[in-house]
């Protein structure tokens, strides 16, 4: 095209809901699945603005057997009177117009999560079917969409689509698009679960029922503790150190809650919240509590005198080592400013103010009126403090004989000769048998093998120098070339498919276990960004005559069996696999090494917190936690005998 090709008729103009399917993720981040979660996340705070306002006490929410979405509340329902100007009715205008909606002037929602009054009609947009019904004024109104487009006039119905359990509200049913959505549209019900319940957390005396047609399953929620319910939730199979503490502020228009309660791990859990939509990037609130804590507690130590022996005082990680807490700003819909449409960081700079101070202020009165729990967050804060510091000089000292940094990698570690991350593997393998097949067997161009002999630390409470003490721990952190701790560096990875292959038996769980809770506790980026996977060797090989093949599963190897006559077919010889050292190199290349062959399984963080927890029950110090939980699971578990 030339300059002047470029002109006037060049200038396209997407009208009404068109922009939305156009880019999809300016809206809503993503066209991934989590696109789909956000969408119903749209619909579900639209009613719970309804709560906020103080017109619904029950939000209902449904999985529906054909991946519709229904949420359903007893609000007020939106008004269906036409909108003067546009001879449409409201509900019209709320589900077709972009920036449209009772969220702007501040009166009709004071406190909301919706901002930008796109929330029902993005939405509606990426629906391939939306049914709407408003119950109000007696009567119930229902119309129907299709990809944002009205399919039916606004009609009065006799029967509700939905129930009747509600006199006034909102009910919403839709589809996602699958032209949108092409990586699938099915939500896990534990992802939703989730979801729910934080917001069910922050808005006290609201009914949540979540409704699994799918599986018949019907779960819900109630709390009326707020925060603190959170706190307890988030703190459970942790040993804590003090009892919460919290405290709520009315500034002007703005609400503040905080609540604060350390327990003796080494993760920091900060939850962080504005009109009940979680902010998971932060933003200035967050900001604000952090500098607040930081300043507290050094000026309290100061005060008191412990840190005469460290002068240059206590670093924002000190304090927040084993630290759970919930920040939760509640203020106007109308002056509420987030960075980018998906809600996910606080951008208001006077809130930054407001909560520094507030919490400041909260600190101070706490430490001088309850010096039991001042001595108690202190001592664990030192604790942090003087580990960090042993850390330190461990790293220092280690990285000045250039076993961290520079060129030199481990002896044992069959390197590949890609040195492109994006193109290169690393397998961690458990034992030198299995990594003596592994090294013979493997892809040298862009595969590398690292063995690991025996059980590695447990780092689930371990500190740095601890874990840089450990052979083959410290191997590994040089293996992968970006560092460890305070100086750590994504960009240096020199690998970027790291792959755990250990044994299919007991012992090979569990030291698969301790290098997912290494990467968990230490290198939690690593499986942020993808990069962790676990191989699946093959169970069983099955030789029939001549043929043979390798199973995966005793499910699979079942079918085979049945399939050929059953367990008294002689023409049928099943060899088991307990050790990756039984199969020779080219066997272990071809079932499990193989990009054409092998099954990978990636490893994701879907829910931190309760990642967070299972990892304190099976490899921290509390033994009553771990046997309840291997009592509640052990009908899971896989005998191997």
């Amino acid at each position: 095209m030339t300059a002047n090709d470029y002109t006037g008729e060049s200038i396209k103009v997407l009208e009404g809901l068109e922009p939305v399917r156009k880019r999809p993720a300016m809206y809503i981040g993503s066209t991934s699945i989590d696109g789909v979660y956000h969408c119903l996340a749209e619909i579900i705070d639209n009613s719970i603005d309804e709560a906020l306002a103080g017109y619904a006490s029950n939000i209902f929410i449904r999985l529906e057997e054909n991946n519709y979405l229904t949420v359903i509340d007893d609000g007020r329902g939106i008004p269906v009177d036409e909108v003067k100007g546009y001879k449409k009715s409201g509900l019209e205008i709320v589900m077709t117009r972009l920036h449209a909606g009772g969220k702007f002037d501040g009166k009709t929602y004071k406190i909301s999560g919706g901002l930008h009054g796109v929330g029902a009609s993005v939405v509606n947009a990426l629906s391939s079917h939306l049914l709407i019904e408003v119950a109000r004024d007696g009567k119930i109104y229902q119309q129907e969409y299709s990809r944002g487009l009205p399919k039916t006039k606004l009609t009065v119905v006799e029967k509700s689509y939905f129930s009747d359990s509600f006199k006034t509200g909102t009910a919403i049913t839709f589809l996602p698009d699958n032209v949108i959505f092409r990586e699938g549209i099915e939500l896990a019900l534990k992802q939703v679960q989730k979801k729910v319940k934080e917001r069910a957390y922050l808005i006290n005396n609201v009914f949540f029922k979540i409704e699994d047609a799918r599986v018949e399953a019907t779960v819900g929620y109630y709390f009326d503790g707020g925060i603190l319910s959170l706190i307890r939730d988030l703190s459970r199979n942790k040993s804590t150190v003090h009892p919460a503490i919290y405290f709520k502020k009315d500034i002007g228009e703005v609400e503040l809650e905080v609540a604060i309660q350390y327990n003796d791990s080494l993760a920091e859990n900060v939850a962080s919240f504005v009109n009940v939509i979680n902010t998971k990037e932060g933003g200035t609130h967050l900001t604000g509590f952090k500098i607040a804590l930081t300043r507290a507690i050094n000026s309290y130590a100061k005060k008191e005198g412990y840190l005469k022996d460290a002068p240059e005082g206590l670093t924002g990680d000190d304090t927040r080592e084993g630290l759970t807490a919930v920040v939760y700003v509640k203020m106007p819909s109308n002056d509420l400013q987030f960075e980018g449409q998906t809600k996910t960081k606080l951008g208001n700079a006077e809130i930054q103010g407001i909560v520094q101070q507030e919490t400041n202020k909260f600190l101070d009165a706490v430490f001088e009126e309850d010096p039991k729990i001042a001595r108690s967050i202190i001592g664990k804060v030192l604790l942090a403090q003087k580990a960090r510091l042993a850390a330190k000089a461990a790293k220092e000292a280690v990285i000045r004989k250039g076993a961290l940094e520079g060129s030199t990698l481990p002896g044992k570690l069959a390197d590949c000769q890609s040195k492109d991350p994006a193109d290169s593997e690393l397998y961690i393998v458990e034992g030198d048998s299995a990594g003596g097949s592994a090294k013979q067997g493997r892809d040298r161009r862009f595969q590398a093998i690292l063995p690991l002999r025996g059980k590695i630390l447990n780092t689930e409470k371990a500190y740095l120098d601890k874990v840089i003490a450990f052979k083959e721990l410290k191997d590994l952190v040089v293996a992968l070339g970006m560092g460890i701790g305070e100086t750590v560096d994504y960009n240096k990875l020199r690998y970027h498919k790291i792959i755990i292959m250990t044994d299919a038996d007991v012992d090979g769980e569990h030291i698969m276990t301790l290098i997912l809770t290494f990467f968990f506790r230490h290198m939690p980026s690593v499986i942020e960004k993808g990069h962790l996977y676990v191989a699946q060797p093959p169970l069983y090989k099955i030789q029939q005559g001549k043929k043979s093949e390798y199973v995966y599963s005793d499910e699979e190897k079942n079918k085979i069996i049945a399939k050929n006559g059953g367990n008294e077919s002689n023409k049928i010889s099943i060899q088991r696999y307990k050790g990756l050292g039984e199969m020779n190199p080219d066997q272990l290349f071809n079932t499990t090494m193989d990009p054409e062959n092998r099954i990978l399984k990636q490893v994701h963080i879907e829910d931190a917190d309760n990642a967070d927890q299972t990892f304190s029950i099976l490899m921290g110090d509390e033994v009553p936690p771990r046997r309840k939980f291997i009592q509640t699971h052990a009908h899971n578990a896989e005998l191997d005998i």
